[in-house]
């Protein structure tokens, strides 16, 4: 069930904190919470041990757990109470004041908020994917000698299938000795294909391999 602390930095409000820690070590149950954080935040200063007794019982432990939790040696730092400013705008003022003094502690996220996390969330991922760049690469594949089918070895090469990769255009050129390579365009997205990858572990090795000796890259353009 929430709870609700209202004007912590008061006389009041310490009075109704330590009415409602009598007899309790926590704010929720037996274990420091995000509850005991939030009200720990809104309380300015330790309650007097003379008037609160619970109440400051319970801060210095919240104190002493939060400090085990940030091991760094801290200069100091002092919060003071300021009556707003009269110029301030009293449209922020009023928001200000109610997230100060309203303390609800019912911390869970609401529907619409885990459904609007969810949308952001998808929007980054989309915006993401657009973003992601798309290369053209130009490759040479050798054969192993003059007698290796190179139509077969086309065909080999390009029933390698994976997300992220097109093969285009491609012809046979003489290298030398009744021997061609064939030199073969394809474009990739970056981030689903490596041509390093592409080539040790798919090009060159079984069954691909029985026609194919090596793979080059001639160019390289980001598109």
């Amino acid at each position: 069930m929430a709870v609700t602390f209202s004007d912590l930095h008061t006389e009041a409000g310490l009075k109704s904190l330590e009415a409602f820690l009598s007899g309790k070590t926590y704010i929720s149950g037996d274990q420091i919470t995000k509850d005991d954080v939030k009200v720990y935040a809104a309380v300015l200063d330790k309650p007097s041990a003379d008037l609160y007794p619970s109440a400051s019982q319970w801060y210095e432990c919240v104190a002493s757990k939060l400090a085990s939790s940030f091991p760094g040696k801290a200069s100091g730092v002092g919060i003071s109470a300021q009556a707003p400013s009269t110029e301030a705008a009293p449209v922020k003022e009023s928001a200000a004041d109610d997230d100060d003094d309203d303390l609800d502690l019912f911390g869970d996220e609401t529907e619409e908020e885990k459904k609007a996390a969810e949308e952001r969330d998808q929007a980054k991922a989309s915006t993401k994917k657009k973003e992601s760049g798309k290369s053209s690469v130009l490759m040479d594949v050798k054969p192993w000698d003059d007698e290796t089918d190179m139509k077969k070895l086309e065909e080999a090469v390009r029933s390698v299938e994976m997300p992220g990769l097109l093969w285009g255009a491609s012809k046979l050129v003489p290298v030398g000795y009744g021997i061609k390579k064939l030199t073969i365009m394809l474009t990739i997205v970056d981030d689903l294909v490596s041509v390093d990858s592409l080539i040790e572990e798919r090009l060159t090795v079984e069954p691909i391999n029985e026609y194919v000796q090596s793979c080059d890259i001639v160019a390289f353009n980001k598109i």
